[in-house]
């Protein structure tokens, strides 16, 4: 799962049948970049997700993609590459050092292993 600003929505005047009554909603997806500088949020490349969730523009939204996306609508076979599935009320970003993931790792020690006594 992905965040991401809705921008807008898609009106289609034709659709495949599957499409019919499902709100399409244009999403750009928030970088790490946009989110640590605390501006302005976005800055991904756009894409079109369909919101049962009726998303209005400047909602922060979790979005899937892949396979995942057309998981709400089974059985049926809808023909949709994302999915809004859930809206953010705030995002607390306490950002990326390095240090939490270059720390040092110690590895499990090794049980040592005792001599076995010979069964009589």
């Amino acid at each position: 799962m992905r965040l991401g600003v809705v921008r807008g929505s898609v009106v289609l005047s034709l659709a495949v049948p599957e499409l019919q009554g499902i709100r399409l909603a244009i999403v750009e997806p928030i970088t790490r970049d946009r989110l640590s500088s605390g501006g302005n949020m976005g800055g991904g490349k756009p894409i079109i997700a369909a919101d049962q969730l009726g998303a209005a523009e400047g909602h922060i939204v979790g979005f899937v993609e892949g396979r995942t996306a057309a998981s709400p609508f089974w059985p049926a076979k809808v023909p949709v590459d994302a999915y809004c599935a859930l809206i953010a009320d705030r995002i607390d970003y306490h950002g990326r050092t390095d240090d939490r993931f270059s720390s040092s790792v110690t590895p499990a020690a090794k049980p040592k292993s005792s001599p076995r006594k010979a069964s009589s």
